[in-house]
């Protein structure tokens, strides 16, 4: 007798916990992208309000977002190129850039060696005399076979490879006056454009 009642309470429990399961499974919700008759449009996903700003992505300083300004590339730096973001730009070229690029920025990296189509070099004149937001704005979105690179790196880091490649450009392509030790303090067209650009310290949205 205690056995046959020991079992049916063995078995009321599994049928509770069973029945505890299947209700969680067949609880009313929406999945992602499926209809639904609840909306007036018939669309189980819901558009965000308008206006709505993910947390960390205000993005007020629209420079240091775009590399843009009034619709053209800028050529300032949106903070100081110090040793520090130098050393930091020069880390991220070396694991995202020189594939491609190669260390010297010459367009004839390893993946060009093995077939992938030629960049062009940044000791081209025509890369020489571009604004540094065009490296930003390249990275960002990508030009010609070039993927971007928004996803991979972050956008302070965008800034400070673009400050690494004009270094690139500067260390082959120096003034005699420069080799012989003349001006060598004077700052760099890189850091006179930071100290040019008004807010030159980071603001407080994100950057990292």
């Amino acid at each position: 007798m205690k056995k046959k009642l020991a079992g049916l309470l063995l078995l009321s429990a599994c049928s509770l916990l069973v029945g505890c399961r299947l209700d969680m499974h067949v609880q009313p919700k929406l999945k992602p992208l499926r209809e639904s008759d609840f909306f007036g449009d018939g669309r189980g996903s819901r558009a965000l309000p308008a206006n709505t700003i993910a947390r960390g992505q205000l993005r007020e300083d629209t420079y240091f977002y775009s590399g843009m300004i009034n619709g053209k590339e800028g050529d300032v730096m949106p903070f100081p190129a110090t040793e520090e973001v130098l050393r930091r730009g020069q880390n991220r070229f070396n694991i995202y850039c020189t594939p491609c690029h190669s260390e010297t920025g010459d367009g004839n990296g390893m993946i060009v060696q093995r077939g992938f189509k030629r960049p062009p070099s940044y000791l081209d004149p025509k890369l020489v005399n571009a604004p540094i937001g065009h490296f930003y704005d390249v990275m960002s979105h990508g030009f010609g076979v070039m993927p971007d690179y928004a996803a991979q790196v972050t956008p302070r880091d965008r800034w400070a490879i673009a400050a690494y490649i004009r270094v690139l450009q500067l260390s082959q392509n120096a003034p005699a006056s420069l080799a012989q030790g003349q001006n060598l303090n004077a700052p760099s067209q890189t850091e006179a454009s930071s100290q040019a650009h008004a807010g030159a310290q980071p603001s407080a949205t994100e950057r990292k």
